[in-house]
C-alpha cells in the first residue's frame, strides 16, 4: 500500500477568528516530521503531524529495533531463536510482550486458516526471497512437514514459557510481528499526544487519527497495482484511522524454467499456495489483526460469507486476481 495525496489542501477559515491565528493553527496541524530507515528486512517510514518531534520518531525507531532483536529469526540471538534452539529439549522463558505475541500466533495457527507460526522449517527449506532460493525435493518437503504442527507447541501462561516439543521445530512469526510492532508504535505515540501520523513498515500501514491534509480528514490509501511499478496504485480508498495490510505474491518470488514460486507457503502441501489471487488488502482497526486477516482471506481465495459479521474492527477488503478482476467488500458508503 501507499499513502496518496500528501499535498496540503486548502481549508476554509472561520471568519470569527483572527486569520493569521487561524493560519498558524492550520499550519501546526499540517506540520510533520519524517524518518526513514532500514529494519525488519524492509524500508520503514514514520511520519507524525502536529507537535510531534524528532525525538518521538527516534524513540519509535529504538522501539522497532528492540522488538526486532527479540523477534527475528534471521539472527542467532533473539528470544524467538532461543525457543527454536531449545526445540525438543526444554521450555524457554521469554519476556511478557514476546509471550503474548507468540501465544496469539499459536492460537491463530491452530485455527488452520492459513497462518502457521510453526512454518519455520519450510521457510528455511525454500529460502524464497533470499539468493539461496531453490526447489526442494519431495522427500525434503515431507521431512519438514513433520515439524510444522502448531498443536505441538506448549505454552505456560504462569511461567511465560514456550516449548517446541520436537527437535527441528522452528517458530517464524512472519508479518504478524510487523503488525504487533506497528500497534506498539501507535501506543507510544498515543501516550505522547500525537494525534495524527503514518506508520509504514514496508507496506504494512497504520494510519493514526484524522488526516490533516484533506478537508474531509480522510487518508488516501492506495492498493498497489501488481502489474505496475511499486507506488502505482490500482485504486484509492478514503479511510479514517485504520491499518491497511496486503498479502501478495507479485513481489517476493523466484523463477525457474519460466515458472514462478512465491513465498506464501501452504502448510497442507509444503509448497507455495496454489491460487488465482495476486493480492488481498485488508483494512482493520489494528495492524496485528490486519496481518492475521490478510493471510486468512488470501488462503480462503474469496470473502467468506460471515467475514466481518459482529466485528467492528474489520472495515473492508480488496481482492485482486490474476485475470485482472478486482472485488471489494465492506467499506462504509
Amino acid at each position: 500500500m501507499m499513502v496518496a495525496g500528501m499535498t496540503p489542501h486548502h481549508q476554509e477559515v472561520c471568519m470569527d477568528k483572527d486569520p493569521l491565528e487561524a493560519d498558524r493553527i492550520i499550519d501546526l496541524a499540517r506540520k510533520s516530521v519524517k524518518k526513514s530507515f532500514y529494519a525488519l528486512g524492509t524500508t520503514i517510514t514514520l511520519t507524525a503531524f502536529g507537535t510531534a518531534s524528532e525525538k518521538d520518531l527516534e524513540d519509535a525507531y529504538h522501539l522497532i529495533t528492540a522488538y526486532e532483536d527479540k523477534l527475528t529469526v534471521n539472527r542467532d540471538n533473539s528470544e524467538i531463536m532461543a525457543i527454536n534452539h531449545a526445540a525438543g529439549k526444554h521450555p524457554v522463558q521469554v519476556s511478557t510482550g514476546v509471550y503474548r505475541l507468540v501465544k496469539k500466533a499459536v492460537e491463530t495457527s491452530r485455527e488452520n486458516s492459513g497462518f502457521n507460526a510453526a512454518i519455520g522449517p519450510l521457510v528455511k527449506l525454500w529460502r524464497i526471497g533470499f539468493k539461496e532460493a531453490n526447489i526442494p525435493t519431495k522427500q525434503q518437503i515431507r521431512e519438514k512437514m513433520t515439524l510444522i504442527d502448531a498443536a505441538r507447541i506448549t505454552l505456560n501462561d504462569r511461567d511465560l514459557t514456550v516449548f517446541l516439543s520436537k527437535a527441528g521445530m522452528e517458530l517464524d512469526l512472519g508479518g504478524i510481528a510487523k503488525g504487533y510492532i506497528a500497534d506498539r508504535i501507535r501506543s507510544l505515540w498515543d501516550s505522547r499526544g500525537i494525534s495524527a501520523g503514518i506508520i509504514n513498515l514496508g507496506g504494512n500501514l497504520l494510519m493514526i487519527g484524522s488526516c490533516p491534509l484533506h478537508e474531509d480528514q480522510k487518508w488516501r490509501i492506495g492498493v498497489q497495482n501488481p502489474w505496475q511499478r511499486r507506488g502505482a496504485p490500482l485504486l484509492l480508498e478514503k479511510m479514517g484511522p485504520c491499518s491497511a495490510v496486503t498479502s501478495g505474491v507479485y513481489e517476493r518470488y523466484f523463477e525457474i524454467a519460466g515458472k514462478k514460486y512465491h513465498h506464501i507457503l501452504d502448510s497442507r502441501t509444503g509448497n507455495p499456495l496454489r491460487t488465482e489471487l495476486l493480492s488481498v488488502t485488508v483494512f482493520t482497526q489494528d495492524s496485528l489483526i490486519g496481518e492475521i486477516e490478510s493471510t486468512r482471506l488470501f488462503f480462503a481465495g474469496s470473502i467468506p460469507d460471515d467475514w466481518g459479521k459482529g466485528r467492528s474492527d474489520l472495515y473492508g477488503a480488496v481482492f485482486v486476481y490474476r485475470d485482472h478482476s478486482v472485488h471489494k467488500y465492506g467499506f462504509q458508503k
